[in-house]
């Protein structure tokens, strides 16, 4: 079988406009065409040098969205820093289920919706290996408290997180308490980003004690002395990527790295520094012990001591621009190239305080989605769904990989607001298929793929029940790809392959209204593939109605069961049907009385649409003992050879038309309109 591929262009599994480049970014924040200016102890801006205005714009590396889902710099490296994933999506609203979850020894995906007060005052929240902390939206906060990751930690991922207020008043420098925002012992692979820190008891951010690839990116620290440490140890083994931080009414520490053997500092700014007169120990990045430090396209506004290094320490400086600042200025020693570790491209110094007022800190963008890997995360379509929490509040998308995945998927009734997502060229590389009939377990179970919850969606993924009813002989031929009965389902750039009852759209109970949207899709079958009860449209799709060898009845293409209250059952607009089957050979369908249910009053209006040859000049015709006249059947305006009028084949006029539009079919109550994104 085949079928004509997607007009559409693929998607991916990024939302629109998130995959900005570094200059689309600054053209977008009316920037203009901007270049890092060399660094100089001077309180303005120096003229950019060309070696310091080329790095980065020529390496050929793409630049990367502020909103990636991958970790990079040094949490990259040696297979990377993935968090939860591969676990369990949960949503967490207390500080007893923070902690429950944040400790518990299995991965988990740990969703902070809004502020969790902790206690008692500066209580450590531990969090153990293979987690994703991450705030939903910029409403989650930790207050009072703090993170804590014990020695022999790994894998952990801290997202989109306030952390605020330990503080304690009269003591400024964090004497009388160790109340860290985050705080991490001897800890590998952890990814710190877009979290706001703000008047904490201690040090904001402490990584201590032989930290190992460790990445800091995004983030926002504000209104403290002690800001960022790194050391606590005489080894030299911590490497660590800090870029892209707004460092904002800090004294010290922006960061403090001590015997780093690798510390890259890029695109960072550092501003309305904490002025309480201190000559040494108010100060910008400080390179201490043996530390190599490599700084570039960072931006000092109105900073004592911007950067500076010990004697047995190295720091090479390049591309950032100093405004209104003053003290050391340090360079000594080659210190590391850090593209001999991983590839990244730099933002042009300039723009770094537009980039990170916007950027920088918690965001809308992240926290509301989740984003489920398969196969490289759950090795199956199933094993992801069943990682969605029950009664989930926010979009969950399954990003799914180019294969074939045999498989039965059901997505049960208390997991709404699932994505199905293919991340191929075409629809066709992504394919959820198995082969039951209905003789083993009904048309329910015989479905592939069973969508009972609302608000789900499926784009760029072809379903298929690839059961041959040609090679057996059963009592219950009928073989789902798909059946739905939750609201407002939408298929995009999707296709639906088999032969008798195809797909399925129905809803909970007679009277109970679901909605599905198809658009851009590709739909086959033989008998009734499109049927059941749901007020389903299907628009700038392409319909395809297979022969099976009958040189007079072939099939039918609809069977609907429209409940008699609902006006709207299925609308075929401005799609196409084809068919291999001789001509007069197949009907446009029939009327479906389950059970012989009165009150199923099929509603099916084909409108705009090409039909072929194959349509019969009376495409309607009786099912069950009820007659196809007592039903709701009528085209608008179809077209192409099988399209001839004939006494027997009712037509809507304009103004009927007119109250059966698109908008019409799926407005409901709520106003649904999914054909406008």
């Amino acid at each position: 079988m085949t079928h004509f591929p997607s007009k559409r262009l693929p998607r991916s599994g990024a939302a629109p406009g998130r995959a900005l480049a570094a200059g689309a970014l600054a053209a977008a924040l009316g920037l203009g065409a901007l270049t890092p200016a060399a660094a100089a102890p001077a309180p303005a801006a120096v003229p950019a040098t060309g070696a310091a205005s080329a790095a980065g714009a020529a390496t050929g590396v793409a630049a990367r969205s502020p909103y990636a889902e991958e970790a990079h710099g040094f949490a990259s490296l040696a297979g990377g820093t993935t968090g939860g994933r591969g676990g369990r999506v949960v949503t967490v609203r207390t500080q007893a289920d923070l902690a429950r979850y944040a400790g518990a020894a299995e991965p988990y995906v740990i969703r902070v919706a809004g502020t969790i007060d902790v206690a008692p005052f500066g209580t450590a929240v531990d969090v153990a290996s293979d987690k994703t902390i991450i705030g939903v939206g910029t409403g989650g906060e930790i207050v009072h408290g703090e993170l804590r990751l014990g020695p022999g930690t790994r894998n952990v991922v801290i997202r989109n997180l306030t952390i605020r207020d330990s503080f304690v008043e009269g003591d400024w420098d964090g004497k009388t308490n160790d109340f860290d925002g985050i705080q991490m012992d001897s800890v590998s692979h952890v990814w710190i980003d877009h979290n706001r820190f703000s008047r904490l008891g201690d040090g904001m951010l402490d990584i201590r004690k032989d930290s190992r690839y460790v990445t800091v990116s995004y983030n926002r620290f504000e209104d403290h002395n002690k800001a960022l440490g790194i050391g606590w140890t005489d080894d030299v083994v911590t490497q660590v990527t800090i870029d892209h931080n707004w460092f904002r009414g800090t004294k010290q520490r922006n960061p403090s790295a001590d015997n780093c053997a690798y510390a890259h500092l890029y695109n960072n700014h550092l501003s309305a520094q904490v002025d309480d007169g201190d000559p040494v120990w108010t100060y910008g990045n400080w390179a201490r012990g043996r530390t190599r430090m490599v700084i570039e396209n960072s931006y000092y506004d109105g900073v004592q001591h911007p950067y500076q290094a010990d004697p047995t320490a190295e720091l090479v400086q390049r591309g950032s621009v100093l405004r209104g600042t003053t003290g050391r200025t340090d360079s000594r020693g080659a210190a590391f190239d850090p593209r001999d570790h991983y590839a990244y491209r730099l933002d042009p110094a300039a723009a770094v305080p537009a980039l990170l007022s916007r950027f920088s800190g918690p965001q809308r963008a992240l926290g509301t989605d989740t984003v489920l890997d398969v196969p490289a995360a759950y090795p199956t379509v199933q094993s992801a769904v069943d990682a969605v929490p029950a009664g989930n509040d926010g979009r969950v998308t399954l990003r799914i990989a180019p294969g074939t995945y045999r498989e039965k998927v059901r997505i049960s009734v208390d997991k709404p607001k699932i994505s199905l997502q293919g991340t191929g060229q075409n629809r066709s590389d992504t394919v959820i298929v198995y082969d039951t009939p209905a003789a083993y377990g009904g048309s329910t179970g015989s479905a592939t793929v069973l969508i009972a919850s609302s608000d789900v969606s499926a784009r760029n993924l072809t379903f298929v029940n690839d059961f041959d009813e040609a090679a057996v002989e059963l009592n219950g031929e009928q073989a789902l790809a798909v059946k739905t009965t939750g609201d407002r389902i939408v298929f995009e750039d999707t296709a639906f392959k088999g032969n008798q009852d195809t797909l399925m759209t129905d809803s909970p109970k007679l009277d109970v209204v679901s909605r599905v949207y198809i658009r851009d899709s590709y739909l086959e079958g033989d008998v009734d593939f499109l049927y059941g009860r749901a007020t389903t449209v299907v628009e700038d799709s392409l319909i395809r109605a297979l022969s099976r060898g009958s040189a007079t009845d072939n099939g039918y293409v609809t069977a609907a069961s429209t409940w008699k209250g609902n006006p709207y059952g299925f609308l075929i607009t401005r799609s196409r049907i084809v068919s291999d089957a001789p001509a007069g050979s197949f009907h446009l369908g029939r009327p479906w009385h389950p059970g012989g249910e009165p009150d199923a009053v099929g509603q099916v209006l084909i409108r705009e649409t090409e039909l072929p040859a194959a349509i019969k000049a009376v495409p309607w015709t009786d099912m069950g003992g009820f007659s196809w006249r007592d039903a709701r059947f009528a085209e608008y305006r179809t077209y192409g050879p099988g399209a001839a009028a004939t006494p027997d084949r009712p037509r809507m006029d304009d103004a009927q038309a007119a109250a059966h539009e698109v908008a019409d079919y799926l407005a409901g109550r709520d106003g649904w309109a999914p054909y406008l994104s």
